[in-house]
C-alpha cells in the first residue's frame, strides 16, 4: 500500500486543539432525508471555520461518477467548484473547539484513506471520532425519531437500546473507518438516524436535529440546532398538509405506527427476537434491502419532490 501520509496535508497554520472530538460526515453513501448534509450545514453556516488538513481528492474521487460543476458563460468557462475533503476546526455555541471532516466519500483506496485518517487522528490528538448519517427505515414520522448507535467500545453507547441484532449492509468508508480505528484502540462511534422510508429522498431536518443532539451529548458539545428546529417545524406543516389530502397515506402511516409500537414494546422488554404478530422481529435483512432500494433509486435527495404526492408503499416487514 502506498504511504497513507501522502494522501493528506496538514496546514502549517492550523490551530492546536486539546484532545478534540472529530465529527465525520461523508456524502455519496446512504444519507436518507439529507440528514448528514443538513447537519453539516447547521454546523458550518454563519460560523467561522479554520482549515486544519485536506485530502488529495484527485486520488480518491471518481469524477466520472460525480462530476463537479463548471460554469459556462457565452463563450468561455468562468468558474469551477472542485470537490474538497477537508478537516476544519470550529467552535460550538459554548466556544469549545472541535473538528469536522466533511466532503465526498472516497470512491477508491478505502484502506489507504482509513490508514491516513488513523495517522491524522493521532497527529491531531483526537480523543473521539463520531460519524453521522441518515438511513431509510419503515417507521412513521408520527413517532419519536429512532437512532442506531454503534461504537468501538460498548461503554460509548451505554444507554442506547439496540433496534435489531445482526445486519449485513452495503459497506461505507465511514463504517470501515470506525472498524479500523477500533482495531487500533482509538475511540470511535456513530449515529444513524432512522428516517421514514417514504420521506427518505426529501430533506428531513428533524433527523438532522436528532443527529446533532446525540452527537453533542456524546461529545460534550453544544452544537447549533436553531435553524434545523425552524426548518423542522415547516417540514411538519408540509407533511401534515400532504397527509390531509390522502386517506391512503394516512392508512399506511397508521399501519407503520402499529408496527413501530410493537417493536418499541419488544425493545423495552429487552427481547429483540420476538414480539411481532407471533413471529420474529426482523433481523437485518429488511434494513439491508432498504439500503439497496435507496441506493438504486439514487440515494440522497436532489431536491426533486415530484413524487411527494404519491402514497408510500407499505413494506412487507418493519425495518426498525
Amino acid at each position: 500500500m502506498l504511504d497513507p501520509a501522502q494522501l493528506y496535508q496538514v496546514d502549517p497554520a492550523a490551530p492546536e486543539l486539546d484532545e478534540p472530538v472529530l465529527i465525520v460526515v461523508l456524502d455519496g453513501f446512504v444519507d436518507a432525508g439529507n440528514a448528514g448534509a443538513l447537519a453539516v450545514g447547521a454546523l458550518t453556516d454563519d460560523r467561522e471555520t479554520t482549515r486544519v488538513a485536506g485530502f488529495d481528492v484527485d486520488q480518491l474521487v471518481d469524477y466520472r461518477s460525480r462530476r463537479p460543476p463548471l460554469r459556462f458563460e457565452t463563450d468561455r468557462w468562468t468558474e469551477y467548484h472542485p470537490p474538497t475533503l477537508d478537516v476544519v476546526a470550529l467552535s460550538d455555541t459554548g466556544d469549545t473547539q472541535y473538528l469536522l471532516l466533511s466532503g465526498p466519500e472516497p470512491d477508491t483506496q478505502w484502506e489507504r484513506f482509513v490508514a491516513a485518517m488513523g495517522l491524522l487522528v493521532e497527529q491531531l490528538g483526537v480523543r473521539l471520532v463520531i460519524t453521522l448519517q441518515g438511513i431509510p427505515m419503515a417507521v412513521p414520522h408520527t413517532r419519536p425519531i429512532g437512532v442506531t448507535a454503534h461504537a468501538t467500545r460498548s461503554e460509548l453507547v451505554e444507554g442506547h437500546t439496540p433496534w435489531f441484532a445482526t445486519a449485513d449492509v452495503p459497506g461505507s468508508a465511514a463504517a470501515l473507518l470506525e472498524y479500523r480505528l477500533g482495531q487500533a484502540g482509538q475511540d470511535a462511534m456513530g449515529f444513524a438516524v432512522h428516517v421514514p422510508h417514504y420521506l427518505a429522498r426529501s430533506a428531513y431536518p428533524q433527523a438532522a436535529r436528532v443527529l446533532l443532539d446525540h452527537a453533542g451529548l456524546a461529545a460534550g458539545l453544544y452544537l447549533p440546532t436553531e435553524t434545523l428546529t425552524r426548518a423542522a417545524e415547516q417540514a411538519d406543516s408540509e407533511i401534515a398538509e400532504q397527509m390531509a389530502e390522502s386517506d391512503e397515506v394516512v392508512q399506511v402511516v397508521k399501519a407503520l405506527e402499529e408496527q413501530y409500537d410493537q417493536v418499541a414494546a419488544a425493545r423495552e422488554s429487552g427481547d429483540l427476537t420476538e414480539g411481532l404478530d407471533g413471529g420474529e422481529l426482523p433481523s437485518g435483512d429488511e434494513l439491508a434491502a432498504e439500503f439497496e432500494r435507496f441506493l438504486a433509486a439514487g440515494g440522497k435527495s436532489d431536491g426533486d419532490k415530484s413524487g411527494d404526492d404519491e402514497p408510500p408503499q407499505e413494506p412487507p416487514a418493519p425495518s426498525s
